[in-house]
């Protein structure tokens, strides 16, 4: 199969983790007979300093025209430090989301047999946890009207929802939900907000065409405290853009570490993938940040290329990986800490 690639490092450690799992990919293609062709592209601060803009339009005409997208992080610290930047590395990845499409956010959450005292979590909470997170991701308040009033001492944001769009994304939760356990739950807030009941009243609505699911509705806060005491109750969980954010973030201690859990985000169209994690600017050029959710990302491209021998030969070797001791400082717990990019040759080697 020839595959063409759009390839977004953007910023911080997303340069170097990106190229542990091109080497990965390549090792892949080589194995099984496939041809990558990468388009690399400038997207957040990069792009800002390069042309004044984070997601330029030749950005997105390489990804339109991709197959796929991957992706590695967004963010630098000047921006983070300065409120009245009017231009920011953030509005690139928004704007990348709006542009192609995509609705809605993949965040698989489970564990890795040789990490499982890793978690801070207790293993008897953790272990066989198998969870998918599926967050609304072109709608909400970070999407909805915004502003200042009051001579700028009074601000607001909006959380504005449309029937249609909790549609597609609950439609897809039920998708997966019927080709795993069967279990879906809806993540709102509806005794209180009036977007969450539009949520609720919707997603209840199809739940006659989908008579094999079982379908539960929860608070928001009920869920940020169940979630890591009972992981393993939850098969897919669907929700809004904010509440999805903050939930992924903390369903990733589940695994020991962010810099393990890969996403996709999905649309009708092109799909992109990327690492949960974040730039890591402190960590930027020291070649120390853990490429294995970058690895695992381009794993979700493979299979969501019907290519599932290709995703299973990475997320094993990402496991005889961990299994064995190749790991990043954050892993490494005292033994040998190998660098970002002797763990992604070791990987590529062992493909």
């Amino acid at each position: 199969m020839k595959l063409n690639i759009a390839l977004l490092a953007g910023d911080g450690i997303g340069p170097e983790v990106i190229d542990q799992a091109v080497k990965v990919s390549n090792a892949i293609a080589k194995k099984f007979n496939h041809e990558i062709s990468w388009s690399p592209a400038l997207t957040g601060a990069a792009a800002i300093d390069a042309v004044g803009e984070p997601y330029p339009d030749e950005t997105h005409e390489v990804c339109a025209s991709a197959d796929a997208v991957l992706f590695g992080a967004i963010g630098h610290p000047r921006f983070d430090n300065d409120p009245s930047a009017k231009v920011r590395p953030e509005q690139g990845l928004l704007k990348m989301r709006q542009k192609l499409g995509l609705f809605a956010n993949v965040r698989p959450t489970f564990t890795f047999p040789s990490l499982i005292d890793k978690s801070p979590l207790k293993r008897e909470r953790i272990e066989g946890t198998d969870l998918i997170i599926l967050r609304e991701l072109t709608g909400g308040i970070y999407f909805g009207e915004r502003g200042r009033k009051d001579d700028g001492n009074t601000a607001f944001d909006t959380m504005t929802y449309q029937r249609f769009e909790i549609e597609r994304l609950a439609k897809k939760g039920f998708e997966m939900a019927l080709k795993r356990s069967k279990k879906l739950c809806c993540v709102d807030k509806a005794n209180v907000l009036e977007s969450s009941r539009l949520w609720r009243e919707t997603v209840q609505a199809m739940e006659k065409d989908y008579p094999e699911v079982e379908v539960s509705y929860e608070f928001i806060d009920a869920v940020a405290m169940r979630l890591v005491q009972w992981p393993k109750d939850y098969d897919v969980i669907i929700t809004a853009n904010l509440f999805g954010d903050i939930l992924t973030d903390e369903a990733s201690v589940i695994a020991g570490s962010m810099g393990l859990m890969p996403s996709s985000s999905v649309g009708s169209k092109v799909s992109l993938y990327e690492p949960i994690h974040g730039s890591y600017p402190q960590a930027a050029g020291k070649d120390i940040a853990n490429p294995l959710a970058t690895v695992l990302s381009a794993a979700m491209l493979f299979e969501d290329m019907d290519l599932n021998a290709e995703a299973q030969a990475i997320r094993d070797v990402v496991n005889k990986s961990l299994a064995e001791g190749i790991v990043t400082e954050d892993l490494a717990e005292g033994g040998k800490a190998y660098k970002t990019s002797e763990v992604g040759d070791w990987l590529a080697k062992n493909i």
